[in-house]
């Protein structure tokens, strides 16, 4: 015996009614069929931090290209720190260890008052090291954002931290050129409950992973601080900005200017210096 939407053994074959029934359960079925067809076909298309016919990497493959291209698998760096301000300007030498995405340590070098002030990041917990009252403090993660001595850098953007790969959702919304090659643009929006103080966060970055500029946003989706990076040369092996500015958009004057004036990828560097103890370890010229 064959059975069909339209056909049921023990149907009476006069019963108008029922048939009637059926063929409305039968083009209801294929309507919804068809319709769980497009929604698979739509995120088909639709692949995650890639809008329709776009071709080349993700968002999520830009953005963190670019946090490896930065931080390498580990890295030594010397630093020059400039903040100005309409009235005053001030300077300082840092010396910076990074390895992974998640640890990195800085210290000071110069001017004699601030040598040996450091801080220490290791995976989501910060510390800072006073040695006018030798005295190590955690920072909470709600400090996180807050300004690194003094500058228009935060905790995090020094750091170079992992929290834009960890907290946001990322979506390419264009692109331009730079130098002759493609510079994706990506927006970053935060995720639901993400431990983060900005409402977007838009990136330009070069199809080598070189990042030249990200930009801040507050809850009102307004700018609050740029971040520039230029002078581009061989440095550590690679190509890399020697020169990152930080300038406050609705503040002029309000800049502080990161000179790199000497990098190493690659180097071998004691799990030691990523300790408490190490950051309270007087710094020794090389």
């Amino acid at each position: 015996m064959k059975f069909s939407l339209l056909s049921v053994s023990g149907l009476n074959d006069e019963d108008e009614g029922d048939r009637a029934e059926l063929r409305r359960m039968s083009r209801a079925f294929w309507r919804c069929a068809l319709l769980a067809c497009v929604v698979v076909l739509a995120a088909l298309c639709l692949a995650p931090g890639r809008a329709s016919g776009q071709d080349g990497p993700t968002a999520e493959e830009v953005v963190s290209g670019a946090m490896d291209y930065w931080r390498g698998e580990s890295s030594i760096s010397t630093v020059e720190m400039t903040i100005s301000r309409p009235d005053w300007e001030r300077r300082m030498t840092l010396r910076a260890w990074t390895l992974g995405r998640d640890d990195s340590v800085f210290k000071v070098l110069a001017p004699a008052k601030d040598r040996n002030n450091g801080t220490l990041k290791k995976q989501q917990e910060m510390w800072t090291y006073n040695p006018k009252i030798n005295r190590t403090i955690k920072i909470p993660p709600s400090m996180m954002a807050q300004s690194w001595m003094g500058s228009d850098f935060s905790n995090n953007d020094l750091a170079k931290a992992n929290s834009l790969l960890a907290d946001y959702t990322h979506t390419r919304t264009g692109t331009s050129q730079h130098g002759g090659l493609t510079v994706y643009h990506v927006q970053c929006l935060p995720k639901p409950a993400a431990p983060v103080v900005w409402g977007k966060q838009t990136l330009r970055i070069r199809e080598d992973y070189i990042l030249l500029e990200q930009v801040f946003y507050d809850e009102d989706m307004l700018p609050v601080k740029r971040m520039t990076a230029s002078d581009i040369a061989m440095m550590g092996g690679r190509l890399f900005p020697r020169l990152w500015v930080m300038e406050k958009v609705e503040e002029p004057g309000h800049v502080t200017r990161l000179e790199y004036t000497d990098l190493a990828f690659g180097v071998e560097i004691p799990e030691r210096y990523f300790t408490i103890r190490w950051l309270s370890t007087p710094v020794r010229e090389r």
